[in-house]
């Protein structure tokens, strides 16, 4: 297949069965209906992804502000298997570090992946994605039952904060 026409679409209440049906395909779990009522509350942060008008991705996100921390948390991104290496998953990855970098109130984006899914790990690499955790059994139902959390930071701790820590000015 050769590059074609790749477009990011809005996920509304007449095109969310689409968006089920791609995660059943996509994902080895299944995700509850409060998941879809989120997605469509969500605006950017949920994206179909279309190739030559054809749906064969999207990218779904929710805001996550645990442990003092405004993080960006991909709760899914995938792509149909026939479609993949045609810079699809590459355009909705760019999709949410652009909505990173234009908030620019993110102190990083995070996701889990399958500890054996060594070409979802290469491929978060390539955009500055690193292994940080590794979670135990925070899956049900599949195995390995193990994902690694991957994150791409985009704050450092400020040279002022530390001296101010310190006590010097």
């Amino acid at each position: 297949m050769t590059r074609g026409n790749t477009e990011l679409g809005d996920i509304t209440p007449h095109n969310i069965k689409q968006l089920k049906l791609l995660n059943q395909v996509v994902f080895p779990v299944t995700y509850n209906d409060k998941f879809y009522k989120d997605v469509l509350e969500v605006g950017e942060l949920a994206k179909l992804a279309y190739f030559n008008d054809i749906v064969v991705g999207a990218v779904c996100c929710r805001v996550d502000t645990s442990d003092q921390q405004r993080r960006l948390y991909i709760m899914t991104l995938g792509c149909l298997a026939p479609y993949r290496r045609l810079g699809i998953g590459t355009s909705m990855v760019e999709h949410v570090l652009k909505i990173c970098e234009e908030d620019n109130n993110f102190d990083n984006v995070f996701l889990h992946v399958q500890i054996n899914n060594d070409g979802a790990i290469r491929f978060y690499e390539k955009f500055g994605f690193e292994i940080v955790e590794e979670k135990k059994n925070y899956y049900k139902r599949i195995e390995p039952a193990d994902a690694y959390v991957l994150q791409k930071s985009f704050r450092k701790k400020d040279k002022c904060e530390t001296k101010d820590q310190n006590g010097e000015n």
